[in-house]
C-alpha cells in the first residue's frame, strides 16, 4: 500500500483493474499525441480495455467519441473505472461523479493527490488509486 494508507488502492487492486479488461472513462483526455493523457489512454486501449474520452471541447479523440461530461458519456457506456487527469483541486469533483453514475473504480494519475476524494470514494465502495500511473504500475506489477 502507498503512504496514503487505507485511502488508496492495494497492489492486488490495482493488479485486478488493470488485469482484465474494462471500461475506462478518461477525464481530461487530450487530442494532442505528446501529452500523457493521450498516451495512457492509447496504451490502456492497447491493452483490450474500452477508452470513453472525457473532454468539453472535442468531439472525437484516439478515433473515439469523445464526450463533455461522466453523466453524457454514462448514457452510452458502462463505466468501469473513471481516470482523472486534472489538477488535485478538481480530483474530488470527477471522484464524486464517479460514485454518481456507479463506476467500480477512480484512478487518479501520477501527481494527482486528495486524500479525503479518495476516502469518499472508499467509503462509497469504490477502489481508488491515487498519485500511480498504469503505465508504471503494468511492467511493475508484472501485468
Amino acid at each position: 500500500m502507498s503512504s496514503f494508507g487505507p485511502s488508496t488502492a492495494t497492489d492486488d487492486e490495482i493488479r485486478a483493474l488493470l488485469g482484465a479488461p474494462r471500461v475506462w472513462a478518461v477525464v481530461g483526455c487530450s487530442p494532442r499525441p505528446e501529452r500523457d493523457s493521450h498516451r495512457i489512454a492509447a496504451l490502456l486501449r492497447s491493452r483490450g480495455n474500452t477508452i470513453v474520452p472525457i473532454h468539453p471541447a472535442e468531439d472525437e479523440i484516439l478515433g473515439e467519441r469523445a464526450y463533455p461530461t461522466l453523466a453524457a458519456a454514462r448514457e452510452d457506456h458502462e463505466i468501469d473505472v473513471v481516470d482523472v487527469f486534472r489538477r488535485s483541486d478538481q480530483a474530488g469533483v470527477h471522484v464524486d461523479e464517479a460514485i454518481g453514475i456507479g463506476a467500480s473504480a477512480a484512478w487518479l494519475q501520477l501527481g494527482v493527490i486528495d486524500v479525503a476524494a479518495a476516502e469518499r470514494g472508499r467509503a462509497a465502495g469504490l477502489t481508488v488509486v491515487m498519485d500511480r500511473c498504469p503505465a508504471i504500475e503494468y511492467p511493475r506489477l508484472g501485468i
